[in-house]
């Protein structure tokens, strides 16, 4: 890899021009313009941690939020293919938990044979490569997770997650899904050209869902070690004849030392020989992006890398997508990357009072798949489920006893309490501590 070019050169605003997105003018990425005879532009796109947000609606604020949903990503990646011969789209977890439509198709609706879940619906208009896990997938049960994941039209892979213990050798593990899949794809070179191209995708869950979810892993699964399981099967990879090899890491990146099934592994992962570039997830951050992650050897925020190689980590609830440009060069009968470039490309920006302003427009296919299950979960969240004597709010709550946070810890009390009722546990004091979203 020989340097980083800038990043693209359209800016964000007069690319997406405001929210006649499908309207603004279109150019080519610098690789696909000066790609050689023997040269090809690859462009890979990330979406992570969107966390059942198809839509642009706060579903607790019940409100509309130009901030979230795959319906305003959808967008940026029809602009994204736009730009680029050959792109590729991946997902890096986190999918099935995290708003009140998750609780409403896991808890109200739940998955009959033949359902497809509307996260999954909306995803499957969008042709997505491949899919990891992330670690919220596990949240309502192993058999809820199958059944939801077995109505996409993309395979989900994931290296580090297997049936019962651990084997003595990574590769004997019994896994749960495909812990890589290699891509052939015709690319075009610059002159016009077409040939093959075999990229590996190998994915990683967070091994603390053993910890997270236990009552719903414990006795049925296990996890290996996130950089223990690459450097098994990352070679096998090559042997099966991938060109170039991507790490889709739900796991975020952490400067500390490396430890036995580290949570945030990925700056150890690109550390891997034979990886070639990381999306990363999990940490609800941007990378390459803010001053947060100054002062971590081997990561450049600027440039989007890790060890030298070229890093994505797309914020989450839909609000970036992750986007790795790659130039390739055949060398001999495969192909080696010669350059690339990185970035984060967000769904909105905020103005000079700090106000959000929307860059695109919802996408209506994704939008259209969706639609019936967002209304009956605007059903749900609307029906009451109790009265309170007074008033609640959450004025004061940094600086003094709150009644909407008191409700919380009571509730979280009464449900923990109902958990250990019939386990040897039954009698121990328990301790509940609940703390504001919103003040002021």
């Amino acid at each position: 890899m020989s340097s980083i070019l800038n990043l693209h050169p359209i800016t964000r605003r007069s690319l997406l021009g405001g929210l006649a997105a499908t309207s603004a003018l279109v150019l080519l990425h610098p690789f696909a313009a000066r790609a050689a005879a023997n040269q090809a532009h690859l462009r890979l796109m990330e979406t992570t941690d969107i966390h059942v947000n198809v839509f642009p609606y706060d579903y607790y604020a019940d409100k509309p939020n130009d901030t979230m949903g795959l319906a305003r990503t959808a967008t940026i990646i029809d602009n994204i293919r736009a730009e680029a011969a050959n792109a590729l789209l991946i997902d890096n977890g986190d999918l099935l938990q995290g708003n009140p439509m998750g609780d409403y198709m896991a808890y109200q609706h739940g998955m009959k044979d033949g359902d497809v879940h509307p996260v999954i619906k909306a995803m499957n208009t969008l042709g997505y490569t491949v899919g990891t896990l992330g670690n919220h997938e596990f949240n309502y049960g192993l058999d809820f997770m199958f059944k939801v994941l077995g109505g996409a039209n993309f395979p989900f892979i994931c290296a580090n997650l297997t049936k019962g213990q651990l084997a003595s050798d990574p590769k004997k593990d019994d896994l749960f899904f495909k812990p890589y899949v290699i891509v052939e794809k015709q690319i075009k070179d610059g002159a016009g050209n077409e040939s093959p191209v075999k990229i590996g995708f190998i994915g990683f869950v967070p091994p603390q869902i053993m910890l997270w979810d236990t009552k719903n892993l414990e006795g049925k699964a296990q996890t290996r070690d996130i950089v223990e399981a690459a450097k098994a099967w990352v070679p096998a990879m090559k042997e099966e004849g991938a060109d170039i090899v991507i790490a889709l890491s739900h796991s975020g990146i952490d400067g500390a030392a490396p430890s036995e099934k580290m949570e945030n592994a990925s700056l150890h992962l690109a550390a891997v020989d034979g990886i070639d570039a990381i999306f990363t997830g999990h940490q609800h951050l941007v990378f390459p992006g803010p001053k947060s992650w100054d002062g971590i050897a081997n990561a450049d925020p600027v440039k989007g890398t890790l060890h030298g190689k070229p890093a994505v980590m797309g914020g989450f609830w839909g609000s970036h997508l992750g986007l790795i440009d790659l130039l390739l060069e055949k060398d001999g009968k495969s192909w080696k990357i010669v350059d690339f470039t990185a970035e984060a490309r967000p769904i909105y920006h905020r103005d000079d009072k700090k106000k959000v302003v929307a860059d695109v427009a919802d996408k209506k296919d994704v939008i259209e798949a969706a639609k019936t299950e967002h209304e009956a979960t605007l059903a749900y969240v609307r029906t009451p489920v109790g009265k309170t004597s007074a008033p609640l709010y959450s004025y004061f709550a940094l600086v003094a006893d709150d009644p909407s946070v008191q409700i919380v810890s009571q509730a979280q009390t009464w449900y923990i309490k109902q958990m250990l009722a019939d386990t040897e546990f039954k009698d121990l004091p328990v301790l509940s501590a609940a703390a504001p979203f919103k003040a002021g």
